[in-house]
């Protein structure tokens, strides 16, 4: 393992957190440098066991989002279980949980008690909803945040609303969760004050939809439908030979695109001149793009867009991560050689740091992986880490040799 070099090296997190939301910010922060201490139950994280995997609890989805992490598998209802536990938050900077917040204080694990331990502790209750209001308890996934938000009726419509086909929710608030732990961080070096942050789902991605989905509801009494035209205009363009993204945006680049098909009259036709009539428009301005693009093939198009400065790309296939000539020449898939699950794609961390780079300096952990280990760091002895062992309220995983367990991948 190399050393961790990014901006939150020293920090040391306490990660209860499981599926997406939770872990994909742990990750950040561990890209980021801070040591992330995954604490997980005996039967591991639910998603270890959903996707494509070569081992059983070793999916690919799950170590998108668990690298940079150690894992000890407890179990936190268990008396020594919670002893541990209150060994790990006394030396911790941070305590994340996506376990509701009844549950975490049946375990006796809520801020009072995290922050008498260790008031300096910053304490994450990442939420399906606020604890304000009257959805408190209830139990949250990524669909059930993208259709109470209204993200899935500003996709689809009221009539007939739609799901977007990506963990949408749990990605955004994710990224909200790493900037919100990333702030507090900020304010205790500025104060030495620990605090309770809680990032509820659902109030997140409705004011994240919010940005351009009210529409004229952002204005009191209203002053037009919600939603934004644009972008429910927008649609891939056909091609002579496939298909192009492409998007004349300002004044000039609608001049360059009409006077580069050959027409220039549709200027004064579609008002392009107004950029007001030029929006109410765009319906019939996109209708008339999608007609005209049909009269070259992709790479010519591709070409004089190039030429044009309009903005325009060609659809990447998942299925081939070279066929996009940018990420490729910035390297963001990168192989990591798993001692266990053989060769691994991810995408590295995407921020670039000139002072303090974050790096992928630890595999994703198998469960427990790491159980020994964390145990000695918080000042157990070989003889009270066997007797913690053989109670069953904790497990540690075997260490095969190097490959041992691959087997060939799911077809």
């Amino acid at each position: 393992m190399q050393n961790p070099t990014g901006p939150l090296t020293g920090i040391r997190i306490i990660d209860l957190t499981n599926v997406l939301f939770g872990p994909l910010a742990t990750r950040n922060l561990g890209d980021l440098g801070a040591d992330v201490i995954k604490v997980e139950g005996l039967s591991g994280d639910l998603w270890r066991y959903t996707g494509h995997s070569r081992n059983p609890g070793m999916g690919g989805q799950f170590m998108a989002v668990n690298r940079n992490k150690r894992s000890i598998a407890v179990d936190l209802k268990h008396e020594s279980g919670r002893d541990v536990l209150d060994r790990l938050i006394r030396s911790a900077d941070v305590l994340i949980s996506n376990i509701r917040p009844e549950g975490l204080a049946r375990l006796g694990v809520d801020y009072d008690a995290c922050s008498a331990l260790n008031p300096r502790i910053i304490f994450v209750s990442a939420t399906g909803f606020g604890q304000d209001g009257p959805w408190r308890a209830r139990p949250a996934f990524d669909e059930i945040i993208q259709a109470a938000s209204g993200f899935s009726s500003s996709i689809g419509s009221q009539e007939s609303p739609e799901l977007v086909p990506s963990l949408i929710a749990d990605k955004v608030c994710g990224l909200e969760l790493t900037a919100n732990i990333t702030a507090a961080l900020l304010h205790r070096e500025r104060t030495g004050e620990g605090q309770l942050v809680e990032v509820p789902m659902l109030e997140t991605l409705a004011a994240f939809n919010s940005i351009e989905m009210l529409g004229g509801f952002a204005f009191e009494p209203s002053i037009g439908e919600a939603g934004y035209n644009r972008v429910r205009e927008r649609k891939p363009a056909p091609t002579a030979d496939g298909w192009i993204a492409i998007l004349p945006y300002t004044e000039a680049q609608w001049f360059s695109f009409f006077k580069a098909t050959g027409h220039p009259e549709l200027i004064d036709e579609f008002e392009i001149r107004d950029p007001v009539k030029r929006a109410a428009n765009i319906d019939i301005l996109y209708a008339k793009l999608r007609e005209l693009t049909k009269t070259r093939t992709t790479a010519e198009w591709c070409e004089i867009l190039e030429t044009l400065d309009i903005p325009f790309a060609q659809f990447a296939s998942l299925s081939d991560r070279h066929a996009q000539e940018h990420l490729d020449a910035v390297d963001l898939f990168t192989t990591l050689d798993h001692p266990t699950e053989g060769e691994l794609v991810q995408a590295r961390p995407s921020a670039r740091f000139s002072k303090s780079p974050a790096s992928i300096r630890r595999m994703p952990p198998r469960l427990g992986e790491h159980t020994i280990e964390i145990l000695k760091e918080a000042g157990y002895t070989d003889t009270e880490i066997d007797e913690l062992l053989s109670s069953g309220a904790f497990s540690q995983a075997e260490v095969p040799s190097p490959k041992q367990q691959v087997a060939p991948p799911q077809q």
